[in-house]
């Protein structure tokens, strides 16, 4: 007796376990005929990319460049929002907690795989709560020495510099930043003592060196472009710092080519979107990007800014970013820059 009411009671366990298995067969099929039927009718509103930064910042003129192309794409308009604050710390969380459905979006800059090298606690984690969706561009930096320095490429800069320990200076717009890590880079890649002035931000460090205080900077194209354009020579151009050459200045050698081998240091913009987005819209959205990125007139107007339009797939974006974040975690643990 005992024994059949044992037999009893394994069957209605399993018959129980087989109801519950189709109802969660159900609801995964319910699920997923829905991610699949948003992704097929996405995007039906405006997009936001959030910027963490004010406005004519590298990350906010790429999304304006690229929105107007972006949204003749996707059939939709695309809004940019400038979120300034804590090196773009405060846009990234507020995207990390944003509904995953494609209509927010971020605009990271090389700053965001730098900020979790130098805090000790952040709200969020970029690779646990975002998604990568694109590599917008790269822009490289271009080293600069002012004319009074005594040489013609990097090569007799290095050689200059060890042959004048703790004499020559560099100028960046405050430590941390991408100019003032690839600054240091240079230093630690080619063994090199030379002394680190911070300024305030904007354009200081660049007229800094025009004026002849310190001898070399690493800068972006448009805040160099009075200083070394057709016609300038109050500042002297020795190399970009991506590691392929600069289709703006396509004269000009890398840093990997004038006795740096391996060096690429350079800020950059992409996409990223809330954790669990659909895979069907980050695709949509990867290819809707590189298209517009490298559209004609949105690829000159890029070039007129020092950037350079990437097209790298979802993964390879992803790859990237934690790239980015193991090579910060290294180079500030070296040169011993300490979290806040």
């Amino acid at each position: 007796m005992q024994k059949t009411n044992e037999n009893g009671n394994l069957i209605k366990t399993q018959r129980r376990l087989k109801r519950g298995y189709s109802f969660f067969g159900f609801g995964m099929m319910v699920c997923f005929f829905q991610c699949s039927s948003l992704a097929q009718h996405y995007p039906a509103k405006p997009i936001k990319i959030t910027v963490g930064f004010s406005p004519g910042g590298i990350a906010d003129v790429s999304a304006r460049l690229l929105a107007p192309q972006l949204a003749e794409i996707l059939g939709q308009s695309v809004v940019i929002e400038n979120r300034p604050g804590a090196s773009g710390a405060i846009a990234t969380e507020k995207v990390s907690m944003a509904a995953a459905d494609g209509y927010t979006l971020l605009a990271p800059t090389a700053a965001d795989t730098v900020i979790p090298a130098l805090r000790k606690q952040l709200p969020y984690n970029l690779e646990r709560d975002l998604s990568p969706v694109a590599l917008v561009a790269i822009a490289p930096f271009i080293l600069v020495v002012h004319p009074s320095v005594p040489v013609t490429n990097v090569k007799e800069l290095i050689a200059l510099a060890r042959l004048r320990p703790g004499k020559l200076s560099y100028g960046s717009v405050g430590l941390g930043t991408t100019p003032h890590l690839s600054a240091e880079a240079l230093k630690v890649m080619a063994t090199l003592d030379i002394v680190h002035i911070p300024y305030k931000g904007g354009l200081d460090n660049v007229i800094a060196n025009a004026s002849g205080a310190v001898d070399m900077v690493f800068a972006s194209l448009p805040s160099l472009t009075p200083m070394i354009g057709s016609g300038h020579s109050r500042l002297k151009p020795l190399a970009v710092t991506s590691i392929k050459r600069a289709s703006f200045m396509p004269q000009l050698p890398t840093m990997n080519e004038s006795g740096v081998p391996g060096y690429d240091r350079s800020s950059w913009v992409g996409i990223l979107a809330p954790k669990n987005t659909s895979k069907d819209i980050i695709s949509k959205l990867n290819a809707a990007i590189i298209t517009a990125a490298n559209n004609h007139a949105v690829k000159d107007s890029f070039n007129q800014q020092g950037l350079e339009p990437q097209s790298l797939g979802v993964e390879q974006f992803g790859f990237f970013i934690k790239d980015q974040l193991e090579q910060n975690v290294k180079l500030i643990a070296i040169i011993g820059l300490k979290k806040d």
